[in-house]
């Protein structure tokens, strides 16, 4: 007969741990509001910024640009900057961006190429490191909301590897965020830039709403704000190739901060879908050994019963 002690700890512990579980889950529910407030925020300034050198270029089409950020170099070496997170109880998050690197890395082996890494989050930086990848720098500990000041430090590390002429291409892998349940790794190459297609075609807006009690997303189509051009009578003060050298930097740092933010996104969702899971998991355990409880109990009356019906026969022989 179980021990009624030992499940009655057990009920309690795992209650316990649906209360840590469930707060976790409402935290990261809290923090991907706030992800998306931000992408909300830094939306107007990517937009007018994608005007602006879709405009420059325009402009500029006929010259033969002189721009290191777009040159076109044979492809030697490589750097990937990888976006993982600091932490782990996120599902299959880390494992998945993870095991995304692993196969590009097999891939520009295949293909001879050289190869460094820039791991973002303390799971990519482990996970290279303790299989001796070759690590130019990595970044922990940044903050789960990502700022700008985070982006412009990563872009300046990638500029300065591209522009010194260590790597020939820089390619992105983080996760794209899709939905509450879903993220889709991808790989994006970020340099050298182009300067066709400055705005994403699939750009979408996501937005985070209750309903019937539950956490869903809400996502919007966007359609990409047709680049202005500049009247031909206008006069730039500065040389516009000047102007384009000097805003192709800032759209670096844009591009590195949305593949944050969407990161960012993903490992909160995937942390809020597995704690919800941990908490109905939990709740069914509880439910099962509360049933296991109330069978033991009764169990045991029903012994003490029978043992204070035989202690009476017994007395009446």
């Amino acid at each position: 007969m179980p021990n009624l002690k030992t499940i009655r700890d057990r009920i309690k512990s795992v209650k316990n741990t649906r209360k840590i579980t469930e707060a976790m889950r409402l935290v990261a529910a809290a923090k991907v509001r706030r992800a998306q407030e931000q992408v909300l925020a830094t939306r107007p300034f990517a937009d007018r910024l994608a005007q602006v050198l879709y405009g420059l270029q325009s402009r500029l089409q006929l010259e033969n640009l002189d721009v290191p950020l777009l040159q076109q170099r044979p492809v030697q070496r490589v750097a990937l900057l990888i976006l993982s997170g600091d932490r782990g109880l996120c599902g299959a998050y880390n494992a998945t961006v993870i095991r995304r690197a692993d196969n590009r890395i097999t891939e520009l082996k295949q293909l001879g190429l050289e190869y460094v890494l820039i791991p973002v989050g303390r799971k990519a930086t482990q996970y290279f490191t303790r299989r001796q990848h070759p690590i130019d720098r990595s970044f922990t500990g940044l903050e789960q909301i990502p700022t700008a000041e985070e982006a412009r430090r990563i872009s300046q590390e990638l500029l300065s590897l591209f522009l010194s002429e260590d790597v020939d291409r820089v390619e992105l892998i983080y996760t794209r965020f899709v939905s509450l349940i879903s993220s889709r790794p991808v790989v994006q190459t970020i340099l050298p830039m182009s300067v066709q297609g400055l705005e994403p075609q699939d750009d979408e807006i996501f937005r985070l709403t209750t309903r019937e009690g539950r956490l869903e997303v809400e996502r919007t189509p966007r359609t990409p704000t047709p680049g202005e051009l500049f009247p031909q009578e206008m006069v730039f003060e500065q040389d516009p190739v000047q102007i384009f050298s000097a805003l192709l930097p800032l759209y670096l740092n844009n591009q590195v901060l949305r593949a944050l933010q969407e990161a960012a996104s993903s490992e909160l969702a995937s942390r809020m879908t597995a704690m919800n899971n941990a908490s109905d998991n939990a709740k069914a355990l509880i439910k099962t050994l509360t049933l296991s409880y109330n069978k033991a109990r009764q169990a045991a009356i029903t012994q003490q019963i029978l043992e204070v019906v035989s202690g009476a026969n017994a007395l009446k022989d």
